[in-house]
């Protein structure tokens, strides 16, 4: 693991993607749940089906993948347009260390910024009623981790990262996903759902894949995404290496 994550890396990734308008934009949409969930819970008091649905449509539909464009192509996108990220590759740092490193500083951020607070929500709307609080949690942190490696794919391949993924996160998720049957088994949101199923048991949580589907779809699309990406890079070459 040491071998695949850098430090300085690392630190300089957190920098970039906390900066102060950054920062700010990350801050909005938890923001907006934690709201959302306090007008809810005093307007309508403890409902299960008012807070799946707060924590299914909001948190995990909306403000998931969202925050995940946004850790996850601004992990790299911004160094790639720039072109600050030759200096990044003329030091020796090897290529697949800096993508690694770079997926788990985005993995980190969107936890953060969007498993947290879809817990804290889920605490305010039914205080964790039929395990509602935990399973959108959960789903949340594995849904983190798939968007973080597809969106920082998205970065290194294209300069309209940002563009691609939110047309992924609010046409083929949200639109798609609720309008068309078969789009729904393509999705991160119902891969991770499924695990939220399990957790919430008897719970409202449903998903139209099953758990092990599920859990080796959201595996498969994580580590393809992390590959592709650092074979992307190293076609990224200084003027002295041609």
């Amino acid at each position: 693991m040491s071998s695949l994550y850098h430090p300085t890396v690392a630190r300089l990734t957190y920098r970039a993607l906390l900066g102060r308008r950054r920062a700010l934009i990350l801050f909005i949409l938890p923001a907006l749940l934690l709201a959302i969930s306090v007008a809810v819970r005093a307007l309508a008091g403890v409902d299960d089906g008012t807070a799946d649905s707060v924590l299914g449509g909001f948190a995990l539909a909306t403000m998931v993948p969202l925050i995940g464009v946004i850790a996850g192509t601004g992990a790299i996108g911004p160094e790639i347009d720039d072109g600050s990220v030759l200096y990044l590759l003329s030091k020796p740092v090897k290529r697949p260390t800096i993508i690694f490193t770079k997926f788990v500083v985005a993995t980190g951020v969107t936890v953060l910024f969007s498993a947290v607070p879809t817990l804290l929500a889920g605490f305010i709307l039914n205080g964790n009623g039929q395990q509602l609080a935990v399973a959108y949690a959960v789903a949340a942190t594995v849904a983190s981790v798939a968007y973080s490696a597809m969106f920082l794919l998205l970065g290194t391949v294209t300069r309209h990262a940002v563009i691609v993924g939110l047309v992924y996160a609010l046409v083929w998720e949200s639109l798609f996903g609720s309008l068309v049957p078969g789009a729904r088994t393509l999705s991160v949101q119902q891969w991770s759902l499924a695990l939220a199923q399990k957790v919430s048991d008897s719970g409202p949580v449903t998903s139209v894949v099953g758990l092990s589907t599920g859990v080796v779809l959201l595996l498969v699309v994580t580590v393809a995404a992390i590959w592709f990406a650092g074979r992307k890079l190293r076609t990224l070459t200084l003027a002295g290496e041609e």
